[in-house]
């Protein structure tokens, strides 16, 4: 059944709050599902070695005025932008953090890199794909600090459509590093020194959000579901999306696209595809819209329609959750020779690839390689090219984790959240069914959850809440009427 996005942002707890129940069904979370978060010794004496040894590459790029814009909290930084105007369209350099200036093929950081696959977010904390001595230390793009990183200089015209791809292994230096609600805020105001550069942002992120349009990709409003922790313990909020933050992302998409053009045209690489929905699925989806009130057009792509959904509606909230029948099997596709039948990640509307965030997922080290050597037209490394058949099992495999840790994690909160309200009854509206049952999204308190009853996607519904357990993460409704 579907979920919101998830974000976990926990600040230290009191030492009351260490010792709820909660807290430690959620600090066991991670072991429960066989995650490791303490690093082997020989993997953090290696990366400490790395950090201290580095060697930075001999271009340099350090004139680049390049900021990162990521959460407030975050310091595992994989990438940093810079855009400049180009007569009518724009030239955008970004900066990725470069991991393989620190991982030896083959030795204990790539080994366990390879059985952790990604960075996975736990309510306690993150538990990171590197040792922190890279991931938040040498290898991200901290402010003011020399870093060794795959430097991407994208080209677009007016319309946002890119003309020209550069990739080269430089030396840089980011500014500033920037937050997305204080950088919203002034760039709402128009004030600040980055002022000017989130206004640039702004630009290309519209015009890339119309190329997206054009091409039939599609951006959810879905909400965001975020894990916060205060003195007394863990609470959820929900929350949309800043336009910076969308804006952002489609920085990220537009060099997820160069980079799987580079690795079609070379010859070598490693997509994330996606394919399309079929048409049993369309027509699901095209009677639930109806039925919940905003009927999908059959002159208009799905992309357009679900950009025009809006997440805080009880109704349309429903249709989003139902589209997500329309965004399954996607997957990893790597190839060596003849590109793969399947190309394209149908969401996205384009080929597109992982190339943008080494520090936190494994493929991208990889597909970053692989694309700097296309962009010199030279052979991919032997190291990179060699770990392509097993980097779509690895990835799986730490997705089905991640997937796991966030489904769990939220059950515990809102079993937690409704523990001291077993016996009374909510207002609630209904997101989705099946054979299994439904899945209700209550109004007070802001919570999720599955009732065994099949009742009618879009409808408003009365349920009483008969039990709740914490340490199991499990809650129990049934309609009050």
């Amino acid at each position: 059944m579907p979920r919101y996005p998830l974000r976990l942002s926990p600040p230290p707890l009191s030492e009351a709050a260490a010792h709820d129940e909660l807290v430690d069904a959620l600090a066991a979370l991670p072991g429960e599902i066989g995650v490791e978060r303490a690093f082997p010794a020989e993997v953090t004496a290696e990366a400490e070695r790395a950090a201290a040894t580095v060697v930075l590459p001999d271009a340099d790029l350090t004139e680049l005025d390049l900021v990162t814009l990521d959460p407030e909290a975050s310091t595992d930084l994989d990438q940093a932008f810079a855009i400049h105007r180009d007569g009518a369209g724009w030239i955008v350099h970004y900066a990725i953090a470069c991991l393989d200036a620190f991982v030896s093929p083959g030795g204990a950081v790539d080994a366990e890199a390879r059985d952790r696959g990604q960075t996975l977010y736990a309510a306690d904390g993150r538990i990171p794909l590197h040792p922190p001595v890279l991931s938040e230390g040498a290898a991200s793009l901290l402010p003011e600090q020399l870093r060794p990183a795959y430097v991407w200089e994208l080209a677009l015209d007016g319309a946002g459509a890119l003309t020209r791809t550069g990739l080269t292994r430089a030396r840089v230096r980011s500014r500033r590093k920037l937050a997305y609600e204080s950088a919203q805020a002034d760039l709402d105001a128009d004030r600040g020194p980055d002022a000017a550069t989130l206004g640039l942002l702004r630009e290309v992120g519209e015009a890339r959000l119309a190329q997206e349009a054009q091409r039939g990709g599609a951006s959810l409003s879905t909400p965001e579901t975020v894990v916060t922790a205060d003195a007394d313990g863990y609470r959820l909020e929900r929350r949309m999306l800043l336009p910076v933050e969308t804006w952002n992302a489609q920085l990220s998409l537009l060099t997820g696209m160069a980079g799987a053009r580079l690795m079609l045209d070379g010859g070598v690489g490693i997509l994330r595809t996606m394919p399309p929905a079929d048409e049993e699925a369309i027509a699901r989806f095209r009677f639930r819209a109806r039925h919940l009130g905003t009927p999908w057009p059959r002159e208009q792509g799905y992309g357009e329609y679900l950009r025009g959904l809006d997440g805080r509606d009880p109704a349309q909230l429903a249709i989003l959750h139902a589209a997500a029948a329309l965004f399954r099997g996607a997957g990893y596709t790597a190839f060596d020779g003849e590109p793969p039948e399947q190309t394209e990640q149908a969401a996205i509307g384009a080929p597109y690839a992982h190339v943008t965030a080494p520090i936190r997922r494994l493929v991208d080290r990889f597909g970053l390689a692989i694309c700097a050597a296309h962009a010199a037209g030279d052979e991919p490394p032997a190291w990179a090219r060699e770990a392509l058949p097993e980097l779509p099992g690895a990835m799986a495999r730490s997705s089905q984790r991640a997937g796991e840790l966030e489904r769990r994690t939220l059950d515990h909160v809102e079993a937690a959240l409704l523990a001291p309200r077993v016996g009374q009854v909510f207002d609630a509206v209904v997101l989705a069914a099946d054979d299994r049952g439904s899945v209700v999204q209550l109004d007070d308190p802001d919570a999720q959850a599955m009732i065994p009853a099949r009742l009618t996607a879009g409808e408003d519904v009365r349920l009483r809440l008969t039990a709740a357990d914490i340490a199991e993460g499990t809650v129990a409704l049934e309609p009050a009427d």
